[in-house]
């Protein structure tokens, strides 16, 4: 099955980055661009240990709706979500964060999926969803960055 790492520093003490992530209101900022919701199940706040959120959002020109829960739960130094109803065969996404020894954070995020349809989908991980996938990462952390940054 294919998954994929990224890591990122953020100059934020790894409780303010954890904090952050959880948030669902920084999350949809981080997904403008795919006009992401959260439409269902916790909707504003702090994600918990058990919470689920169905986000909406359009990708590829397609809306889509993902049923996520809380599976791992143990700030500051980690937690998963995975899907519980939506596109992928399986998702599983794990936050892991770590002092930097410089008063900031390592944060590391560890993505395992696997596309629907079988041949197709597997042709679909390689030409297409690893990059994709990888940019939404890449680009939510940039966001969650500069929130963790400015503080407050």
């Amino acid at each position: 099955m294919p998954h994929f790492e990224v890591t990122t520093s953020i100059a934020a003490s790894p409780r303010r980055v954890f904090d952050v992530s959880l948030d669902v209101g920084v999350h949809t900022a981080s997904m403008a661009d795919a006009a992401e919701q959260a439409v269902a199940g916790v909707v504003s706040g702090r994600l918990r240990s058990g919470d689920e959120v169905t986000w909406r959002a359009r990708h590829f020109g397609v809306w889509w709706r993902m049923g996520a829960r809380i599976v791992v739960h143990e700030p500051p130094e980690y937690f998963v979500d995975e899907q519980v109803e939506g596109p992928f065969r399986w998702w599983r996404h794990e936050h892991r964060f770590a002092p930097d020894g410089r008063g900031g954070t390592v944060m590391r995020d560890v993505v395992g999926y696997a596309a629907p349809f079988g041949p197709l989908g597997r042709f679909a991980e390689v030409a297409v969803l690893d990059r994709y996938l990888r940019k939404l990462i890449v680009d939510r952390n940039a966001h969650v960055g500069a929130v963790a940054e400015a503080g407050g």
